[in-house]
């Protein structure tokens, strides 16, 4: 027999999780808690991950009350912990889980969390696909492969100190883009910088200061460009239809070593005009992205968190640039007949409040974006709202919403979560949901 609604999902003290056999499920949009809707539930994604989220109370749905109650434990379980989701890359996170933080409690570590339930033998979650490309889909990664590959590389380069930085991050961090490179398939990382003019609350190299150690370690020495050259070229020229990208998450900003990218750019189109070379970017510095535009630069993914210039800010802390700046830059490529694209990090309560959508548009239309990449903002979702301050949330209309306010307004603009190749650039690309899962199924 059927579930006629989700249950929720919690853990024991122990960690073991598990569904209440009475309790429906609760999530939380940012501005209020609620049940999720039948259409913002998928069934877990493969390849995601399931954790605890320490010291905070999980609450449910009293279904004979209607009422929000706190989830109690007993003899057996102990206290009982929320239970959250780390959703797979290419899924968008439509809903936080719904909790009650215990006085004490530490902050949470980098990561993006999605409510949890229980419906008809699967754990479902309020989440969608926003790209049907499988470049980084976690199941299709052999580490034997990807090991292998190291091996052979090392042999064939063994002085170039861009490849050996890679290697680290495929072994170490199992970063599906580095990854992928040693597999010789899809995107490529073209890490370069040491340092970063912006000090990002969610900085996943570098937490100096915080309550909570960073993901990744940041590189410490620049990259030579004649070592991104090699690592670029050799790439490109066995890859149909290759990217490579400047900007990884064991960096800091690329725009900080501008003479490093104008040459390696150079020297990369000086060898092969095969493929996309694209600049992953707070795009804080618009007269070194048009540069690098006219050496050769086929595409940027702009990242950010707000088109308000005051929640920007108040997340990037931006160090000698200001929000203006990262317009200009998205200016300076589309004006040339570049591809744009937004890295946009969505929250639930922010990122679909009706100011939010307005400066978005604008940003868009202004910027000459081609793309937008929706992706997970991950943090803490108490530490960023206090980041951002009272005023952030309000009247949230929902993520799904919002996607569909987006194309509505803006029928040219594509959606996804990669760097596309080239093959893609012009194309508007299926709408978020229904349209997309019948192309995954095709």
């Amino acid at each position: 027999m059927a579930d006629s609604y989700p249950r929720a999902v919690v853990a024991a003290a122990d960690g073991r999780i598990f569904e209440h056999p009475t309790l429906a499920m609760l999530a939380w949009d940012g501005d209020c808690w609620r049940q999720p809707q039948p259409e913002e539930l998928i069934q877990l994604p493969k390849g995601s991950d399931l954790f605890v989220m320490p010291g905070r109370t999980p609450y449910a749905v009293d279904v004979d009350n209607d009422e929000p109650v706190e989830v109690e434990g007993d003899a057996e379980t102990g206290v009982l912990q929320t239970v959250a989701a780390f959703i797979a890359p290419a899924y968008l996170k439509l809903l936080h889980p719904a909790y009650d933080t215990q006085e004490g409690a530490p902050d949470l570590t980098l990561y993006s969390y999605a409510a949890v339930g229980w419906l008809n033998g699967h754990f479902v979650v309020p989440a969608v696909r926003v790209d049907a490309d499988k470049r980084q889909d976690p199941y299709r990664f052999d580490i034997v492969e990807v090991e292998s590959g190291v091996r052979r590389l090392r042999a064939e380069h063994p002085l170039n100190r861009a490849i050996e930085h890679v290697e680290h991050c495929a072994l170490v961090y199992h970063c599906r883009a580095a990854q992928n490179f040693f597999l010789g398939r899809w995107e490529a990382p073209m890490p370069a910088a040491s340092q970063c003019n912006a000090a990002c609350v969610g900085c996943i190299s570098d937490q100096s200061g915080s309550t909570f150690v960073a993901n990744h370690e940041r590189m410490k020495i620049p990259s030579r460009a004649e070592d991104l050259i090699e690592l670029a070229c050799l790439h490109l020229e066995r890859v149909p239809n290759g990217v490579v990208s400047f900007g990884q998450g064991c960096e800091g900003e690329p725009l900080m070593q501008p003479k490093v990218l104008e040459e390696t750019i150079l020297g990369i189109r000086a060898r092969t005009s095969a493929g996309v070379v694209n600049l992953n970017s707070n795009a804080s510095l618009p007269r070194i992205v048009a540069r690098l535009a006219d050496a050769g630069l086929d595409s940027i993914r702009i990242s950010l968190n707000s088109a308000q210039p005051e929640l920007y800010r108040a997340y990037y802390k931006p160090r000698g640039y200001d929000f203006s700046h990262v317009l200009q830059s998205a200016k300076e490529m589309s004006q040339r007949g570049k591809y744009v694209s937004l890295n946009y990090f969505v929250f639930a309560g922010v990122s679909d409040s009706p100011r939010e959508i307005e400066a978005l548009c604008q940003f868009i239309e202004e910027g000459g974006v081609n793309l937008i990449q929706l992706r997970n903002l991950n943090i803490d979702p108490e530490l960023y709202l206090k980041v951002l301050g009272e005023g952030a949330v309000e009247e949230p209309i929902g993520v799904l919403a919002m996607v569909h306010t987006l194309r509505r307004r803006l029928p040219q603009l594509r959606f996804g979560y990669f760097n596309p190749p080239k093959t893609k650039f012009g194309r508007p690309g299926p709408l978020p949901g229904a349209e997309l899962a019948m192309e995954l199924d095709a």
